[in-house]
């Protein structure tokens, strides 16, 4: 595949036939309490039940599986707040490789140690998205192949088979919302449910510290600097130059909550249904109490992406065991 060549519909369904057996096809649950909670009928894509503990493994193992097939031997290189670098460094692994992973030294320490203990090599470089750039640029000039978090082919191809998923175990969704990072899941689950479900809307939920997304759909032009400024640690990337105008063409818009709304809504997901999520996929749910009217009595499905959590931080998320 051309890595400058957008996927379509034709990558996300073999993308889906190459995962099958090899990620974990995740549960859609519903919640009565949460559905009263926040007005209207929600279904969760349970993506924290991937081994990694995100959804960020389906798009690392196309990609690296894709190697495989194209018979490219060698290490890959990455850049990452933590759940692609785990996700890589799995997927590496199953195949025989070793990941290289780009980290800022202020990612959270749980996430560094699952990148090391699913056999990745963390390279640790300054906070912000033009440092973790260059760091993998090294990696690649030394060798390895190229497999950042979110701007490539394969990547969003991975990532849509979410909704691939999702719509068949929950047909008839009004609406999807995804959180929006760099953009890989959005631009892909916009692309797969829009072509499966037409007439389905597919929302991003961005944190309001980290709005580049909502601003370059605002602007019409890719936002290429942001200085990010949230909670949610794993959406503080700028959205890809590949994810940007598929997602322009294909999701409804961009919603924002602050970083007061994500805490609240990890409060009341834990509350509801016992379920630990990190604030990256708590700003999804989010959204759906900030934006009511845009959500209130329809069938709404929405990815929990992972469970991955800093509990220095969020220790009342610890205060008893819950299922994964």
């Amino acid at each position: 595949m051309d890595l400058r060549r957008p996927p379509d519909i034709t990558d996300l369904q073999r993308a889906r036939d190459r995962l099958n057996g090899r990620v974990h096809a995740t549960a859609a649950r519903r919640f009565p309490e949460l559905d009263e909670a926040l007005g209207c009928e929600i279904v969760l894509k349970c993506e924290q039940e991937q081994p990694t503990g995100a959804f960020k493994l389906r798009g690392a193992t196309n990609a690296v599986v894709r190697l495989r097939e194209q018979n490219v031997e060698g290490d890959v290189a990455t850049h990452s707040s933590g759940n692609h670098g785990a996700a890589l460094a799995w997927a590496a692994r199953e195949d025989g490789r070793k990941a290289w992973v780009v980290m800022p030294e202020n990612a959270v320490p749980a996430k560094v140690e699952a990148v090391r203990r699913f056999g990745g090599e963390v390279v640790f470089c300054a906070p912000g998205q033009a440092p973790r750039e260059a760091g993998m640029r090294e990696l690649v000039a030394r060798g390895h192949h190229p497999i950042p978090p979110y701007d490539h082919p394969d990547i969003i191809a991975g990532q849509g088979t979410t909704a691939l998923e999702l719509l068949e175990q929950a047909p008839g969704l009004d609406c999807l919302v995804t959180p929006l990072g760099g953009g890989g899941l959005l631009a892909g689950c916009a692309l797969g449910a829009t072509h499966t479900a037409p007439g389905i809307e597919v929302w991003g939920a961005e944190p309001a510290g980290a709005a580049d997304g909502a601003a370059s759909l605002d602007q019409g032009v890719r936002v290429e600097t942001w200085s990010p400024d949230t909670v949610a640690d794993g959406l503080r990337a700028i959205i890809g130059e590949l994810t940007f105008p598929i997602i322009r063409s294909h999701a409804a818009g961009v919603l924002l909550a602050d970083d007061e709304a994500i805490v609240d809504a990890m409060r009341l997901v834990f509350g509801t249904t016992g379920l630990r999520i990190e604030p990256s996929s708590a700003v999804a749910l989010a959204v759906l109490r900030e934006h009511p009217e845009t959500f209130r009595g329809k069938r709404v499905g929405v990815v929990i992406t992972g469970s991955n959590i800093d509990f220095e931080r969020f220790p009342w998320l610890a205060t008893k065991a819950v299922d994964p």
